[in-house]
């Protein structure tokens, strides 16, 4: 496949002027600023989406700068009648004629060829309208027109006028589970790698279980700094992971008010607070508490943060002399949770159960094993934990953070695709998630379990018991009495993750 020359480092033209943009574009409130064709990956305010799409792969120019209702305790059958009927596909390999047009369009980038396109859509095989999605992600102008007139044909849906078209295809084509063309993952590598050539490896493993058909493209690129440069800024663009921050003990906290989030950890005895503000510009820590080594995974789409061992490491992995796992963020994501990866093996794991996904961590059956976090108030962290120490305020690498840096963005629900949502609840209820002892993920609306442990009583379904001590909930065994890991997320996000969620009800 040939490049572009001009685009190889996509840092001189993928926007973002800090250079530790945590900032991600939202396809339902653009905030696009074009300039010449170009993108600029911007954490959008809530302004009306435009239904015009930028142009990325065609350009060589820099850019400027609720109420819980009551719900059934197992997942309904899934809703698609928002979405329409479901395109029928066929079976087998792709036409021979389909197949060479998807070579030569994809050849061509970035510059397309047209003809290919409307070919592809007059094919009539509606698995080849996932990578026309993947092609309107980054495209504009003519080229996106004509990409998504094709996806028309190929669907029978219109895209309404104003409407996101990559959104409101994408949305569709998840809701629909339309299965990829046989070959996906070739094609749809060729268009990402114009966009970021060091997500390659990330690609490579042909036995692979990601889904490919959810990756996107989250609008910044790759974290993969040399571990010793981590804390030295991102200036390719990328979501920067914070390695071993400063902590301070809670008496030096003061500049952090107590009504404010902390996520909260406890393991061997030790408590760590990490400030929300903090967590919302890194998104990933790697650090050790209590003797154990955890990578800290903060998906803001999702309003998940997760804590995961990595210093268990599986035997005949090779770690550059390494003793522990390093999770970074990929800048990808995987139905508005973000894709994040082993740095050292370039392994994908899936952010929410933590299974290894690709690499030699797939190879070697790796499923990082979890413990708590909770979420609270500085203020209240603080009481029920008095020894506990907090990431210090400017993270021990000498920046500043600001105090709501993403001023709201995620408060009208997902900004990225996720499909079709289970209508039990909210799709921003936030929910404490957990898996009990046989494997049986549960739920439990925070909004219903808030006044019913505020007096130190528990809610149990599923083995799972949960509990509150004013700073956040744990939970544990119903029949062991054991801890067991907990997280925090919006209903979507579990609920899309662990389709077959029990749902606590009061």
């Amino acid at each position: 496949m040939s490049r572009n020359p001009q685009i190889t480092n996509p840092s001189l033209w993928l926007a973002g002027a800090n250079p530790d943009s945590f900032q991600i574009m939202d396809w339902r409130n653009w905030a696009w600023v074009v300039v010449l064709g170009m993108v600029i990956a911007g954490c959008a305010d809530n302004d009306a989406l435009s239904g015009e799409q930028p142009n990325v792969l065609n350009s060589t120019q820099p850019a400027e700068t609720a109420d819980i209702p009551a719900a059934p305790t197992t997942a309904p059958e899934t809703n698609q009648s928002t979405f329409g009927p479901v395109p029928v596909s066929p079976e087998g390999p792709l036409d021979a004629g389909l197949e060479s047009d998807l070579d030569a369009l994809f050849d061509s980038l970035p510059r397309a060829d047209l003809e290919a396109i409307d070919r592809i859509g007059a094919s009539g095989d509606p698995r080849a309208a996932w990578l026309l999605t993947d092609i309107i992600r980054f495209t504009g102008g003519e080229i996106g027109k004509r990409t998504g007139d094709a996806w028309e044909s190929l669907t029978a849906v219109s895209i309404p006028a104003g409407e996101s078209p990559w959104g409101f295809t994408t949305d569709h084509m998840i809701a629909w589970d339309v299965p990829a063309p046989p070959g996906y993952i070739n094609w749809k590598r060729q268009v990402f790698e114009l966009v970021e050539p060091r997500w390659a490896p990330l690609f490579d493993d042909p036995n692979a279980t990601v889904d490919w058909r959810w990756v996107s493209w989250g609008g910044v690129l790759i974290d993969d700094r040399p571990v010793g440069q981590t804390n030295v800024g991102c200036p390719q663009g990328c979501i920067p992971a914070l390695n071993d921050p400063a902590l301070t003990p809670a008496a030096e906290g003061s500049w952090y008010p107590d009504g404010s989030i902390v996520f909260g950890v406890v393991v061997g005895g030790e408590a760590v607070a990490f400030p929300k503000n903090i967590m919302e510009i890194h998104e990933m820590v790697n650090i050790t508490i209590g003797g154990r080594r955890l990578g800290m995974p903060y998906c803001t789409l999702c309003g998940s943060a997760q804590a995961y061992f990595t210093d268990d490491v599986a035997p005949g992995i090779d770690l550059d002399g390494h003793d522990s796992y390093e999770l970074r963020t990929s800048g990808l994501l995987s139905r508005s949770n973000k894709v994040m990866f082993e740095f050292h093996t370039m392994s994908v794991i899936d952010t929410f159960t933590g299974e290894a996904e690709s690499g030699p961590l797939r190879e070697a059956s790796v499923v990082l094993a979890q413990t708590s976090v909770r979420t609270s108030t500085w203020g209240d962290w603080r009481a029920a934990h008095p020894d506990t120490r907090i990431v210090a305020e400017d993270g021990g690498i000498g920046r500043s953070y600001p105090s709501d840096p993403l001023r709201g963005r995620d408060d009208d629900g997902p900004i990225f695709p996720i499909g079709d949502v289970d209508p039990r609840l909210e799709v921003q209820a936030p929910v404490v998630g957990v898996i009990a002892d046989d494997g049986t993920p549960v739920a439990f609306p925070v909004a219903v379990i808030e006044p019913l442990t505020a007096d130190g009583a528990s809610v149990t379904l599923g083995g799972v018991t949960v509990t509150s001590d004013g700073a956040g909930f744990t939970a544990t065994s119903a029949t062991t009495g054991h801890a067991l890991a907990a997280h925090q997320a919006f209903w979507f996000a579990w609920s899309q993750f662990h389709t077959d969620t029990l749902l606590f009800q009061a």
